[in-house]
C-alpha cells in the first residue's frame, strides 16, 4: 500500500511549463497526498537514463503527458514512453493526464483524440496568470484520486462505488465461465462500449453480472475509476407497465456532478450524463431494461425512454468505460453499433452437465441420468432449477424422482413458465401457512417492499394477519427456498425477491381473492402518499412515493382520489404542472397516467369523471409526444376528441382537434392534418374564443403550406393576424407557435428581412413571458432568415446565424419537445455544411434523423434525406446522395410534401 507517484512526460522545449507543473504538484507532495513526483531531470549525471525511466514508468499511478508538435513528432516518446503508459493504463488501470500544453493537431492523433484531455475544452495551457489557475485544477484533480494502491489496481473509496440498487443475489453460479470470460474481455477491450445481456427472464442474467462483480472487487475493479449500478426494477417497473428512466437519470445526473439534474429535456439530459460517465473510466450497470422497452411488435425491443435512448447511443459512440445492460429483449436503439462497439451476449440456459452440478450443489439426489433428465424437463431454465431444487430438498428430501408432482401450467417458457410451474407447487406446499401470506404480499409490490409498507398490509383480510415470530420465520424459509431475495446488508428491512416471483404471485392473487388485491393496494395508497416529508415535493426523489402512490391508488380502484389529490394537486401542482416544466418528468408522468388507462393509451377507465377522463386523455397524448412518441400519441389525442364531442364540442374540441392536427402533421398524414386542421377551424368558430379561432387558423395555414399551396396559406395567416390584433392589441403580430409557422412561410418566400423584422419583436414578448418554445422557435426564425440573407447576397459572414440556431437548438432542448427538436438541428447542419464544418453537420443531421425515424416523423425525416443528399454532394459522393434524394423522394410522394418539390428539382439538377 503505497501513495501515488506522478511520472511527468514531456518535450524538453516545454521544460518551463513541466517545472512550474512541478512546484504545483509539489505542495501535495508537502502534504502527504502523493509520495513523489518524477521526471528526467532527476537523472542524475552519468546515469544510465534509459533505465530509469522504464523504472520510474513502471512505478508510477499517475502519468501526466505535457501534449506538444514535439511530443507528437519525438521518437523516443512515441515509441518507448507512451506504449508502455497506454499498456499500463489497459491492463492496470493507471491514470494517464493528457495536458495540452501548446496548440497542435492532437485530435487527429488516434490513441490520444480517445482521451479526456486538460484543460476540459481541449484549449492550450494559457499564459499569464491563468497559467497558474489551470496548472492547479490538474493538481487538484490529481489530489482528489484515490491515494492507495494495491495489485496494481488503484483501490477505489467507498464513495466512489455505489451497488445497492443492484437485487442482492445468491452467489451460486454454475456453467457460465464462457459469459464470464467475454466480460473479461469487454472490460479490457478498448473498442467494446456495451455489452447487453440478453435472456429470457430467469435465465440467471443478474446472478452472471454479480458473480462477475465479485471476481472484480476481489481484483480492485481492475483499474475502474467508478462502479455504478441501477436496477429499472428497484423504482417500481414491471414488463406489463409502463416505466421512466428519469429516477435514475436524475440520480446518476446528480451523483457524477451535474450542476443541475433537472435542466434540460430528457434527450439533453442523456446526452449530458452519457458525457460525464465517458469522461472517466466507469464501470455502469443497467440491470433489468426491459420495462423501458417495447414489447414484441412492430417496435419489439426499442427504447420508449428518449433519455436512455440517447444515454446508450451516447455511451455506444464513446466511452472510456464499459456499461453492461441485462435484459430480455435485444436493445433496438443500439443495433447500429451492435459488431462493433456493442457487443450482444445472449445468455443461454444451462446445458445438461452444469445443470446436474447446480441440482447436485442445492442437495438433489439421483441417478445421473434422472438428474440430466429433470434439468431437460425444465430446459435448463436457472430460476426453475433454483426453485425446483430447494422444492425437493425441503418437501420430498431430495428426491429427484418427485419431480413428477410438480404441477403441469401451460405457459410460455419465454415468460418463466417452468419456473411458474415450481411456483405453483410451492403455492399448493404453502397452503394454510405464513410464506403464502408474505408471498401474496409481495404480489402486490413492483418495487422493493420497505418495511413500513409491510407493516400497513398487516391485518389486511387474506393478506398479512402474522406475529412477529411467524412473519420472520416465514422470511427466513422463503429465502431457504429462494423465493425471496437474501438479505440485503444495504437495506437489511426491505424485502425483494425476483420479478418472475413478484409477476406470478400477483397474477395468482389478482385472480383468487381480488378483494384482497385491492384492499392491499388501497393500504399501500396511504402508504405511499404519506412518505413525503413536503406535502409538495421539490426533487424527483422526494415525488417518487407520489408516483408510486398514484400506482397503487390505480390498482385498488382509488382512481378519482389519486388523480385529483395526488396527480393533479401534488404532482402537477395544479396548472403550475410542477413535475414537467420544473423537473422535466415527462417518463414518470407517462408511467403514472398508464394506471389510468386500460390498456393503454386508447381508453382512460370509464369510473374517471367526464373531465378527469378529457384531461388524463390530454396529458397522455401531450407527454407521448414531448417524448417523440407522436404515433402513440394519435389514440389519446383521438379518444379525447371524441370525449368533447360527446360534450356537444365546446372549446375543449377544437383543442383536441388541434392537438391532432399536429400529431398527424408530424407523422406525415397531410390528408388527416389537413381534415382535423379545418375540423379545428370550424369548432373554434362556433365559440368566442379569439385565441383558438386564431390558433385553429394558423394549424389549416400551416397545412396548406406543406402541401405546397403558399397563397392560400398566406391569405388564411392574414385573417389570423387580423384575430390576433383583437385579441391582444399590444402585441399585433403572430406569435410563439402561430408565429413561427407564418415566418417558416415567408422564408419560403424568400422574405427574410419581413422575417427579422417581425420576430425581432416577438423574440422579446417571448423572452417577457419565459416562454422556452416560444425563445427558441423565435431565435430559429431569426437564424434562417439571417442565412438565407447570407446565402442571397453571398455575405461572409455567418455569425448572427451560428448565435441563433445554437440558441435555437439550445432552448428546443430545454423545452422537452422533442417533436420540434429536428427543426433546429436540421437547420444548424445546414449551417455547418455551408461553412465545411462536416464533422459537426453530420452529428447534427445523424440526431435529428435518429429522433424523426425513432418518433415516425415523417416530414421530419424527409428533411433530413434532403439535407443528406446536399451534405453528400458538398462531400462530393455523387452516389450516397441519389440514394438520400431517393428516400426523400418516396416520403414526399407518400404523404404529399409538395413544399419540398422545388427542393427536390434543385437537387437533381446538382446531380
Amino acid at each position: 500500500m503505497s501513495k501515488p507517484v506522478v511520472f511527468i512526460s514531456y518535450s524538453h522545449e516545454q521544460t518551463k511549463l513541466k517545472d512550474r507543473l512541478v512546484k504545483h504538484l509539489q505542495v501535495l507532495e508537502i502534504e502527504g497526498i502523493i509520495q513523489d513526483v518524477w521526471d528526467d531531470s532527476r537523472i542524475g549525471a552519468g546515469e544510465d537514463w534509459f533505465p530509469a525511466i522504464e523504472q520510474a514508468m513502471a512505478e508510477a499511478h499517475v502519468a501526466i503527458l505535457l501534449i506538444s508538435a514535439d511530443f507528437l513528432t519525438s521518437p523516443f516518446i512515441l515509441n518507448e514512453e507512451v506504449p508502455r503508459l497506454l499498456e499500463r493504463r489497459k491492463k492496470e488501470g493507471l491514470r494517464v493526464f493528457p495536458v495540452i500544453a501548446l496548440a497542435c493537431g492532437w485530435r487527429r492523433v488516434s490513441w490520444l483524440a480517445k482521451m479526456l484531455v486538460r484543460p476540459k475544452d481541449g484549449k492550450p495551457i494559457p499564459g499569464g496568470t491563468k497559467r497558474d489557475v489551470a496548472l492547479a485544477a490538474i493538481a487538484e484533480e490529481i489530489a482528489s484520486i484515490t491515494v492507495q494502491t494495491h495489485k496494481g489496481h488503484t483501490t477505489l473509496s467507498p464513495e466512489k462505488i455505489s451497488l445497492a440498487r443492484l437485487p442482492s443475489i445468491s452467489p451460486d453460479l454454475f456453467g457460465r465461465e464462457d459469459p464470464l470470460s467475454q466480460l473479461d474481455a469487454a472490460w479490457e477491450s478498448e473498442t467494446t462500449n456495451i455489452v447487453s445481456l440478453v435472456a429470457f427472464g430467469g435465465v440467471g442474467k443478474s446472478a452472471l453480472v454479480n458473480a462477475w462483480l465479485n471476481r472484480m472487487q476481489a481484483d480492485n475493479y481492475r483499474g475502474a475509476h467508478l462502479v455504478y449500478g441501477w436496477s429499472f426494477y428497484s423504482q417500481g417497473a414491471a414488463p406489463d407497465r409502463q416505466a421512466s428512466a428519469d429516477p435514475f437519470i436524475a440520480w446518476a445526473l446528480a451523483e457524477f456532478g451535474d450542476p443541475d439534474p433537472n435542466k434540460g429535456s430528457p434527450w439533453e439530459k442523456g446526452e449530458r450524463l452519457a458525457g460525464l460517465i465517458a469522461a472517466r473510466r466507469t464501470l455502469l450497470i443497467l440491470d433489468g431494461l426491459e420495462p423501458l422497452q417495447h414489447p414484441p411488435g412492430e417496435m419489439t425491443g426499442r427504447l420508449q425512454d428518449p433519455g436512455m435512448a440517447s444515454l446508450l447511443r451516447s455511451l455506444a459512440r464513446s466511452n472510456h468505460g464499459l456499461c453492461i445492460v441485462t435484459t430480455r429483449l435485444e436493445v433496438a436503439d443500439l443495433q447500429d453499433y451492435t459488431g462493433s462497439t456493442v457487443r450482444n451476449i445472449p445468455l443461454e440456459e444451462l446445458s445438461p452437465q452444469s445443470g446436474v452440478a447446480y441440482l447436485k450443489h442445492l442437495g438433489v439426489e439421483g441417478a445421473p441420468g434422472e438428474l440430466e433428465q429433470a434439468v431437460r424437463d425444465f430446459d435448463g431454465h436457472a430460476l426453475a432449477l433454483t426453485l425446483l431444487g430447494r422444492y425437493l430438498v425441503t418437501v420430498h428430501g431430495g428426491d429427484v424422482r418427485r419431480r413428477d408432482q410438480i404441477a403441469r401450467l401451460v405457459a410460455e417458457r419465454t415468460q418463466g413458465g417452468h419456473a411458474r410451474r415450481v411456483m405453483a407447487s410451492y403455492e399448493n406446499w404453502f397452503q394454510g401457512k405464513p410464506e403464502l401470506a408474505v408471498l401474496r404480499a409481495m404480489g402486490l409490490f413492483d418495487r422493493p417492499a420497505p418495511k413500513g409498507a409491510i407493516d400497513g398490509l398487516q391485518g389486511v383480510p387474506g393478506l398479512l394477519n402474522l406475529s412477529h415470530e411467524d412473519f420472520q420465520f416465514a422470511v427466513a424459509s422463503l429465502r431457504e427456498a429462494r423465493l425471496l431475495d437474501p438479505h440485503d446488508p444495504h437495506d437489511p428491512d426491505t424485502l425483494d425477491c425476483h420479478p418472475l416471483v413478484r409477476e406470478h404471485f400477483a397474477a395468482r392473487l389478482q385472480e383468487t381473492d381480488p378483494a384482497a388485491w385491492k384492499a392491499g393496494h388501497s393500504r399501500l395508497y396511504e402508504y405511499y402518499k404519506g412518505v413525503p416529508e413536503k406535502d409538495l415535493p421539490d426533487t424527483l426523489e422526494e415525488m417518487a412515493p407520489l408516483y408510486a402512490a398514484v400506482a397503487h391508488g390505480c390498482r385498488a380502484g382509488r382512481y378519482q382520489e389519486a388523480v385529483r389529490e395526488v396527480y393533479w394537486r401534488r404532482i402537477q401542482r395544479r396548472d403550475e404542472f410542477f413535475s414537467l416544466r420544473k423537473l422535466g418528468a415527462f417518463g414518470s408522468n407517462l408511467a403514472a397516467l398508464a394506471g389510468f388507462f386500460d390498456p393503454p393509451w386508447m381508453t382512460a377507465v370509464v369510473v374517471l369523471s367526464d373531465r378527469d377522463k378529457g384531461f388524463v386523455l390530454n396529458q397522455a397524448g401531450h407527454g407521448l409526444r414531448a417524448l417523440g412518441r407522436v404515433a402513440e400519441a394519435a389514440g389519446p389525442m383521438q379518444a379525447s376528441l371524441e370525449a368533447a364531442l360527446a360534450e356537444k364540442g365546446g372549446i375543449n374540441a377544437a383543442i383536441a382537434a388541434s392537438n391532432l392536427y399536429q400529431v398527424h402533421l408530424t407523422l406525415g398524414d397531410l390528408k388527416q392534418a389537413s381534415a382535423f386542421a379545418q375540423q379545428g377551424v370550424e369548432l373554434a368558430d362556433r365559440s368566442d374564443d379569439v385565441f383558438w379561432r386564431m390558433g385553429t387558423r394558423t394549424d389549416l395555414a400551416d397545412a396548406l403550406h406543406q402541401a405546397g399551396r403558399r397563397p392560400e396559406a398566406e391569405a388564411l395567416f392574414r385573417e389570423a393576424e387580423e384575430l390576433q390584433k383583437q385579441r391582444q392589441p399590444k402585441y399585433p403580430l403572430l406569435y410563439s407557435l402561430q408565429g413561427f409557422r407564418y415566418c417558416d412561410l415567408l422564408l419560403d418566400q424568400g422574405k427574410y428581412r419581413e422575417v427579422q423584422d417581425r420576430t425581432g419583436q416577438t423574440l422579446e414578448w417571448a423572452r417577457s413571458d419565459k416562454s422556452l418554445i416560444g425563445i427558441a422557435l423565435h431565435h430559429l426564425s431569426l437564424g434562417r432568415a439571417h442565412l438565407l440573407q447570407s446565402q442571397r447576397h453571398g455575405a461572409g459572414d455567418l455569425t448572427p446565424a451560428v448565435a441563433h440556431l445554437d440558441q435555437a437548438v439550445e432552448f428546443l432542448r430545454k423545452s422537452g419537445e422533442q417533436d420540434f427538436l429536428p427543426r433546429g438541428l436540421l437547420a444548424r447542419a445546414e449551417l455547418h455544411r455551408l461553412r465545411r464544418d462536416f464533422d459537426h453537420a453530420r452529428a447534427d443531421l445523424d440526431e435529428a434523423l435518429a429522433i424523426a425515424t425513432r418518433g415516425g416523423m415523417k416530414l421530419h425525416e424527409a428533411d433530413g434525406r434532403l439535407e443528406s443528399a446536399r451534405l453528400h454532394l458538398a462531400l462530393g459522393e455523387k452516389d450516397p446522395a441519389r440514394e438520400s434524394l431517393a428516400q426523400a423522394k418516396t416520403i414526399i410522394d407518400a404523404t404529399g410534401y409538395h413544399r419540398r418539390d422545388r427542393d427536390v428539382t434543385e437537387i437533381e439538377s446538382q446531380l
